[in-house]
């Protein structure tokens, strides 16, 4: 029987007990593959599909629980969904420290395999390895410990930003600049209106609002967000991770990260970071002065944006707000499925099904009249929600037995979009289609988005390509009278947003040094370093007296590997050579690429994935002829 999508409840329904059966039975059955995984006779074939059905069970477990925690709409529910995810992780760990579990998986002869399974043992291998399971009984005992307040710690994290919302009462006079369905979006009361640290909110306002003293206030409750909880939850959590890494004899947890990434190492991150500095710092210096000629002022990390929408509309005659007028959110979310659909031979049709929100839309996923998978869309912003971008999967796809299910998790408005927007569901959209297309594999462990960490976002911002092309932005983006955005506003969009690839190379350079020397060093007064972090890689001020990384949720998720954005761009910007930038839809090389990057998933690793597609090791020339030019 072909499998079918998964049954979620209704968003009236009692979710909080679905997700307990779901849980309760799915460690249930992998509890009892786990028991029969021990008592398996050494070297023995079944050893290994025994490690899949177990990995399957958690692996569903796992994506259920930590979507709900970023999405359901009731807080009792997603604290249910916090506490039935450390269930899991608890299970995992119990797991990969289990020394007759390991030993059974050492005894499997790689000799006979397949490619497939030996990639599978060589991974099971390394991980129970990492986890300390060939270390004496105390040393096991403190990882456990440790990998327990570690998901403690990263939930309180991201549960403090997520819950933190904050506003910040400005003088009504302050939406000046601001697009007209903000403003009746916004309602004074007693002369003032309040603004979000939504990003929906908070980035508008920054970018057109004229009114400089009430941008800086709003800047400055946005770079408070998750302050003061966070600033010992994150020095916790930094501890934590260091004294986890130095137990199974690494210098630190960089060191121990970086292991299995394509960077290979800690110090690696280090120089990353300081080459890309460099390679921006002319470029960048150069912008910043121009952005500061041309509002006449310093230009820090709150005034950027609205120097650079005025520079924007004077120099190359673009004002986001008369692009925002062809980008209305339904249309961009059509065109997304039109363009990646006619790009890679998908077909999407809706589906109505039940799930934790009325805002959600659901869609069956298609190719070649086979069903691949469904996808979710949650694009709104909505009070506990995640409120950020993200790709999250409900469940991975595995041949034969599930399909996969993927969830994009977003704040959008519902009305008209910025360009960035648009750029960002582009981006967002290319991880969910990376985790259906990737959804037909024997091996749960290398289903979807499962390549090394710091090259996952690399087709996703190659998709973002897309979201700049005039023809492809012509097909969706139209004004309220139907007219199709000119294709003159384009080319000066395209023109204007090379301007500040610079200074804003080299804040993504801050923000990964952040995340390399918080977690290497563990510095006593997070803050203090935080601005010396400014001063070294940051081009633009910061804003004084706030605490930016207590809302960098990246720092929990991502923790010191912050660096893959831009490592993942390098990469990105080699594979699109590959594409005719006069034919986009160019079918050999887009299903090349599908069949070839994408389809695979993690079962090569990503530097073959990319030498089959483009016929050659991946390299940096077209990144560094990007950056600076």
């Amino acid at each position: 029987m072909e499998p079918t999508p998964l049954s979620l409840p209704a968003a009236t329904d009692p979710w909080g007990d679905w997700l307990r059966d779901r849980v309760r039975e799915g460690l249930g059955r992998a509890g009892e593959v786990v028991a029969t995984l021990r008592e398996a006779s050494d070297g023995h074939a079944a050893i290994l599909q025994l490690w899949n059905d177990a990995g399957i069970e958690v692996a569903n477990v796992l994506a259920v629980t930590s979507l709900a925690a970023a999405v359901h709409p009731d807080e009792e529910v997603r604290s249910t969904a916090e506490e039935l995810e450390a269930e899991a992780r608890r299970f995992l760990t119990d797991l990969t420290l289990d020394a007759s579990v390991f030993a059974r998986l050492e005894s499997v002869r790689p000799d006979p395999l397949d490619d497939g399974a030996r990639r599978v043992l060589a991974d099971a291998l390394r991980e129970f390895r990492r986890s300390g399971v060939d270390r004496d009984e105390d040393v096991r005992d403190r990882v456990r410990e440790l990998r327990d307040r570690e998901t403690a710690l990263g939930q309180a994290f991201a549960r403090n930003i997520r819950e933190g919302r904050r506003t910040t009462k400005v003088p009504v006079s302050a939406l000046a600049g601001l697009p007209a369905d903000f403003i009746a979006d916004h309602p004074a009361v007693d002369g003032e209106v309040e603004i979000s640290t939504d990003y929906t909110e908070t980035h508008p306002f920054l970018t057109f609002s004229t009114d400089a003293e009430a941008r800086r206030a709003v800047g400055a409750t946005f770079f408070d967000l998750g302050w003061p909880a966070n600033d010992q939850v994150l020095a916790d959590l930094l501890a934590v991770r260091h004294e986890r890494a130095t137990l199974l004899g690494y210098p630190d947890w960089p060191s121990y990260d970086a292991e299995v990434k394509m960077i290979g190492s800690g110090p690696a991150i280090a120089e990353f970071i300081d080459r890309i500095s460099a390679e921006a710092d002319e470029a960048g210096r150069s912008e910043v002065a121009e952005l500061a000629e041309a509002v006449g002022e310093t230009v820090d990390v709150v005034s950027w944006r609205h120097a650079l929408e005025e520079l924007k509309r004077e120099r190359f005659g673009v004002s986001a707000n008369e692009v925002r007028s062809y980008l209305d959110f339904t249309k961009v979310r059509d065109g997304l499925l039109a363009v990646t659909g006619r790009l890679f031979g998908v077909e999407y049709q809706p589906v109505a099904t039940p799930s934790w929100h009325p805002d959600v839309t659901a869609y069956d996923v298609l190719l070649d009249g086979d069903l691949l998978g469904r996808i979710h869309l949650d694009l709104h912003p909505r009070a506990g929600k995640y409120n950020h971008a993200a790709q999250f999967d409900l469940r991975p796809g595995v041949r034969g037995r599930q399909l996969p299910e993927g969830v994009l998790v977003c704040n959008f408005p519902r009305g008209l979009m910025e360009h960035r927007d648009v750029v960002t569901l582009f981006h967002e959209f290319g991880h969910l289609l990376h985790h259906v297309l990737a959804g037909r594999h024997e091996w749960v462990r290398f289903s979807g988005v499962a390549t090394e960490w710091d090259f996952v976002e690399a087709p996703s911002q190659m998709l973002e390509e897309w979201a700049w092309d005039t023809e492809v932005l012509r097909s969706f983006a139209t004004n309220a009278d139907g007219d199709p955005i000119p294709a003159a506003l384009v080319e000066r969009m395209r023109a204007a947003e090379e301007f500040g690839k610079g200074f804003l190379a080299r804040t993504q350079m801050f923000y990964a040094a952040v995340s390399y020397r918080f977690h290497q060093e563990r510095p006593a007064d997070l803050t203090a370093r935080l601005f010396e972090l400014y001063d070294e890689y940051s081009l633009l001020p910061p804003l004084p007296g706030t605490h930016f990384h207590a809302g960098f949720g990246h720092l929990e998720g991502y923790s010191s590997a912050y660096y893959t954005y831009m490592w993942s761009k390098t990469i990105a910007k080699d594979m699109f050579t590959a594409f005719d930038p006069d034919d986009l839809f160019a079918p050999e090389v887009a299903i090349r690429y599908r069949d070839r990057v994408l389809a695979p998933g993690g079962s090569r690793d990503a530097a073959a994935l990319v030498a089959d597609f483009l016929g050659r090791p991946y390299d940096t020339r077209a990144f560094t002829a990007w950056l600076t030019s």
